[in-house]
């Protein structure tokens, strides 16, 4: 089988911008940064959250059990791509096409309402089923609709479940078990969420603030990308990725960065390119103390101060089990239409903070003046879970 596997087409949604068009014109400063303050998850609490805003899905097509909103963005990520999809339906039979995502809320606000409902009346709501909030729900509701006989998995790994789920898609596609995958991650908002992170004095009040002294930890948000991923040449080459696990704290990260450092020279390794060839890192960039730390010397050690970097969370939120997948999108956009390099600038306050080592932070109207050819995105989650995607043109 063909060791090059690539990212045909995109569907995403995300507080960002809903497609391709929207998503693009956000990420590189030409709409205003989205989000507002909201507390219908932390009441009496208003928060800075990413909500994304979509025409509803037709939930009808999924069977009762597989109803949530989760599964309701993912469905407006599919319909962006659903020409290629149903072409591929054509070409390949249903058991070489798999399903591949990553989540780590699924359906769980159903939960959370259908709580409250037996709480005030005693009953559970009728329309809800437990199923809801199975994290399998994803990507049994997909590969049921379009009736696919594939792999169906969910990857489930906290903030790096996205870009793990691509690098498993990978997997089964060079392997010779699918022709295509369908690949990406959701996640929407819920309470048990927000309290959770709250509990851990992780989240901002308002905008996330990323390398900043000021920084004070994340604000959440939620959406969908999906890839249709296959050996057939087009779209954004996957180059390379890494994985790798610290081990080391259940929500810390390792200070010494010996597992972000490992899994981005895998990445490097397996796409047989040198630092100095990335021309954008997308980092992890959540804003909180621990990670920004780690994250800049990680940078740092591996590229130097040379190599431009970003966090585009204060964009989109994070966006937690979905958001290896939307900055994954992020690159494949950077490496579309894009002659003159343009690259998203760092949205921050501009205090940089002297404990961290100084990296190349995209400015305002940073390009490249060229069109790019590498782009690398890092997603590192609780547990010590590293994920990182190098992206190259085809």
């Amino acid at each position: 089988m063909s060791a090059a596997v690539y990212l045909n087409e995109l569907g995403v949604v995300c507080a960002a911008g809903n497609g391709k068009a929207a998503l693009r014109d956000a990420m590189l400063g030409r709409t205003p940064l989205p989000g507002s303050l909201d507390e219908c998850d932390s009441p009496g609490q208003p928060r800075l959250l990413g909500r994304v805003t979509v025409a509803d899905a037709d939930l009808s097509l999924l069977p009762p059990a597989r109803r949530s909103r989760n599964n309701a963005l993912m469905l407006a990520a599919l319909a962006q791509i659903r020409p290629a999809v149903d072409a591929a339906l054509a070409r390949h039979a249903p058991e070489r096409i798999g399903v591949v995502l990553g989540s780590s809320t699924s359906g769980i606000a159903e939960s959370e309402r259908a709580a409250r409902a037996f709480h005030a009346g005693g009953a559970l709501p009728a329309d809800y089923d437990f199923a809801m909030q199975e994290l399998g729900s994803p990507a049994l509701a997909l590969s049921g609709l379009l009736g696919l006989a594939g792999p169906a998995l969910v990857v489930s790994t906290a903030c790096s479940s996205g870009a793990k789920a691509i690098a498993s898609a990978a997997r089964l596609l060079r392997a010779g078990l699918c022709d295509v995958v369908i690949t990406g991650g959701v996640d929407t908002l819920c309470g048990f969420t927000l309290a959770g992170f709250t509990a851990l004095e992780s989240v901002s009040p308002g905008r996330c603030n990323p390398m900043s002294a000021n920084r004070c930890g994340i604000h959440l948000g939620e959406g969908a990308a999906l890839f249709l991923m296959s050996r057939e040449p087009g779209g954004v080459r996957l180059a390379g990725w890494g994985e790798s696990s610290d081990a080391h704290h259940i929500s810390a990260p390792d200070p010494s960065a010996a597992g972000a450092l490992a899994a981005m020279r895998e990445a490097l390794a397996r796409a047989g390119i040198e630092p100095g060839q990335v021309d954008y890192i997308n980092l992890h960039g959540t804003a909180t103390v621990q990670n920004d730390a780690m994250e800049s010397l990680a940078v740092r050690t591996l590229f130097g101060a040379g190599t431009l970097a970003s966090s585009t969370k204060p964009l989109t939120g994070h966006t937690l089990g979905a958001a290896g997948a939307i900055e994954a999108a992020i690159g494949w956009l950077l490496l579309h239409d894009n002659p003159q390099g343009e690259l998203p600038p760092q949205c921050w306050d501009g205090v940089a903070d002297p404990a961290l080592p100084v990296l190349n932070l995209v400015p305002a109207g940073g390009r490249l003046g060229r069109q790019p050819d590498w782009i690398l995105s890092n997603s590192f989650a609780f547990g010590g879970s590293n994920a990182v995607l190098l992206l190259g043109r085809a």
